[in-house]
Order: C-alpha cells, then structure tokens, then sequence
C-alpha cells in the first residue's frame, strides 16, 4: 500500500520586479522554485499582480499541486489600494516609493498633534508611508465608491482566501498599525474613513481553507489553508535564519538595508529607525541610501568579480570614501545635503573598488552602532543578504570593520521565507 504524499508549503513573493514562487517540504527543504516577471514594473495594476501569480503557479509541475497544504504571501511595504466591497480595485496603486501622497502630510500632522501635542511625529507620518498614500487616495474622485483600503499581500491573500478586509501586523506597520498594543492608535481611528481599514491579525495567523473560486482558478487544493502574510523584507529576514537577539541580516543590494532582532523596540523618524514586531522581539531597522547601485556606476559584474580578485581585503586600502548615488543621506546619518564622496580615484582600479567597499562597510558599521546607541540589542552576528553576500573580498572586509563574524544568510530568497511562514504559521515568531 503507497504512503500518503508529504505535505508541501508555498511561498508567494511580491517583489519590486515579479512573482516568485518557492515550494518546500516539512523539513526545509526546496522542492521547486519559480518566478514570473511583471509585464509593467513601473506601472504596476492589480492585474498586474493576478497576471504574475497565475503565470508562476502554471508552471509548477502537476504531481506537486495536490501536495499543497498552506500558502502565505508577501508584498512590498506600503504599497496600497482601495477596494469596492467585492474587492475589485479602483484605479492603480501606489506603489511603495511612491511620494505623491506627500500632500496629505501636514493635514495628518494637525490630527495627530490635537492628540499628542508635545509628543515626537511617529516613524509612518512620511510621504511614502501606507497612512499618507490611504489618505491621499481617499481624496481621489474614484474613491466614492470605495469600501476597503488594503496593502498588496492583503489583496493577493484576499484573492485567495475570499476574506477581504484582514491585514497582517507587519504590513499594517507603515499605516501606523501600533502591534504592542495591538490596535489602531486612537488618533487614526478618529480620522474620517477610519472604517476603510482592516482588520489586523498576527503574520501567519491560518485564515482558513482557500476559495472554491481561487482554488479553481489556480489549479490548487480545496485542501490547501491561507497565512496571514508579511512585507517582503520580513520574510527575506525569515528566510535568512537569523533567530537570536543580537542577530542582524544586512541586505546587500542596490542599497544597503540593515535589520537586528534586538530585545528592545527602537524607533527613531529622524533616522527612519522603526521597529517591526518579531513574537518575543522586535526587528529594528534602517536604511542607508548607498549600496550596490554605486558599483554599478563604475563597474560591470565581470569587472567586480575580476578587481575583487586582485583586493587584499585585511590591508586598509588608506581611501575614504562616502559612496551614495546622489546628495542625500537617511540612516545611519540623516542629511538631505550628504555628499558622496568617490575622490581622489587611485589610477589602480582594484584599489578603488576596495576604497568603495570599505566605504560601503563603514556605513554598515555605523548603522548598527547608531541602532545599538538607539537602545537595540548589541550585535553579535551578521547574515547577509543580496548580491554583496558571494564577494568574498567585500565580507572579509565587512568583518574586520564591523569586528563582528559575517556569515551567508541561510536562504536568499524572500519566497522561501513566506514559504516557511506558510509551513509554521505564527510558530515562525515563536523564538
């Protein structure tokens, strides 16, 4: 007599670019992996969305589907919506970066201020945040008709579940979602629509079986069970293995984004320093705006991989640079009028390119030491994330500057760890 199949647990990424796609078994381990580009990147729509979703799962092989037993998804933070009351989007919408909402700021500043007159503006009182873009859309002619606002895993997750109108603690973050006292602030509450937000639940909470609509329109198990989702940094910092107080994950992309599980929350708008919650502990983070994107001025992927060969990452190379992409600095220092600083440039390009990593380096090291002076836990660890993680001249010299092992993250992708969040449910925050 054959044995059951194994159950199986799917991640679904929502990332900047695409859908990616990542199947695991109880254990961990990576049964199949896939990714599905957006037609649009720049002009993303909700159907932009469904378009991706249902391209990747067509390729998943057919004996693997019924083996399905949870999904979970991820999106980008502070990318929202508004909704009718069957779900159907009006209008596009705003995309994580986007600003335009930046006129909605100084009405929401008044409102918070009759409340807190003396207290500091919290971290989500920004143009890009959830709360400003929800704000700003409910001031747009189509929003007559709407009943709901939500985040992009919340919809994506809605269409899967058939429950609108649910968020999740990290996604709700940036809308000013306060997850210590586990409720909207007061203020926000008070605010005309208030009623358009969702309901906020614990990432990985079960949601209940999937559709029959979705289920049929997918190609998936009327077995299969639906997380709460999460942002898709949140997931990238599960799929890496921190675990520990004290664990950091560094992100090594066109920018550098650093996040340490800390014991403590810490929350700083001047430094863009805010804290998510993590069960136990609390994820503090920052973002600077140098990182890769600078190398990519200067050299191509062959040519970083050949220079960095020639780079004696334990000799300083004596150069001191400040390598952002334009004036302009947020964390760890906060100066809109920072200049980069890429001169003298040695004739050698090895020796440049190592000035510039070091650069990048010190940023990292002042990053954590401004979170660790902001009251997190100290650093003990360092994973690492991103295209940096395989340049192994570039972590020898992060570890000596930041005097800390840097080791890889155990997993890259941002689908694997909302493929975990799918498998344990909020057991992933049970540290």
């Amino acid at each position: 007599m054959a044995l059951p199949a194994s159950p199986l647990y799917l991640g679904l990424d929502f990332g900047t670019g695409g859908a990616r796609a990542c199947l695991i078994d109880a254990h961990g381990a990576v049964v199949w992996q896939g990714r599905a580009d957006y037609l649009r990147p720049e002009e993303q729509a909700p159907a932009d969305w469904l378009a991706a979703l249902r391209r990747v799962l067509e390729m998943l092989p057919g004996p693997l589907r019924g083996r399905i037993a949870a999904v979970a998804v991820d999106g980008t933070s502070a990318t929202v919506l508004l909704t009718d009351a069957v779900s159907r989007p009006l209008g596009p919408a705003l995309l994580y970066k986007d600003d335009r909402a930046a006129a909605s700021l100084a009405q929401l500043e008044a409102a918070f201020r009759s409340a807190h007159p003396a207290a500091a503006l919290p971290h989500y009182l920004s143009a890009t945040s959830g709360l400003a873009k929800f704000h700003w859309l409910m001031r747009q002619p189509k929003a007559a008709g709407a009943a709901r606002s939500c985040h992009q895993a919340d919809w994506i997750t809605a269409r899967l579940s058939g429950r609108a109108g649910v968020s999740d603690y990290h996604n709700a973050l940036k809308t000013g979602y306060d997850a210590r006292a586990q409720a909207w602030p007061e203020w926000i509450a008070r605010l005309p629509h208030a009623a358009l937000l969702p309901t906020v639940v614990m990432p990985g909470m079960d949601l209940g079986p999937i559709s029959a609509d979705a289920a049929r329109r997918f190609d998936l198990p009327a077995a299969c069970r639906v997380r709460a989702g999460t942002t898709d940094s949140i997931a990238a910092f599960l799929a890496a293995g921190a675990r520990e107080p004290g664990e950091g994950v560094t992100s090594l992309g066109t920018t550098l984004a650093l996040k340490l599980l800390s014991r403590r929350r810490v929350e700083a708008v001047e430094y863009g320093v805010y804290s998510h919650w993590f069960g136990p502990l609390w994820l503090a983070g920052g973002a600077s705006n140098a990182g890769g994107g600078v190398l990519r001025r200067f050299f191509s992927d062959a040519q970083l991989q050949a220079l960095s060969r020639r780079i004696d990452p334990d000799t300083p190379s004596g150069l001191d640079y400040y390598p952002l992409p334009a004036p302009g600095e947020r964390f760890p220092v906060n100066d809109p009028a920072h200049l980069p600083r890429l001169a003298p440039r040695p004739p050698d390009d090895a020796l440049f390119l190592q000035g510039l990593l070091e650069g990048l380096a010190r940023i990292e090291a002042a990053g954590y030491a401004r979170l660790t002076l902001l009251g997190a836990t100290p650093p003990t660890r360092i994973l690492s994330a991103g295209g940096g993680a395989a340049n192994e001249a570039y972590t020898r010299i992060r570890a000596r500057l930041l005097k800390l092992p840097v080791v890889p993250a155990a997993h890259a992708e941002a689908s694997y760890g909302c493929a975990l969040l799918a498998r344990d449910g909020t057991a992933a925050f049970r540290l």
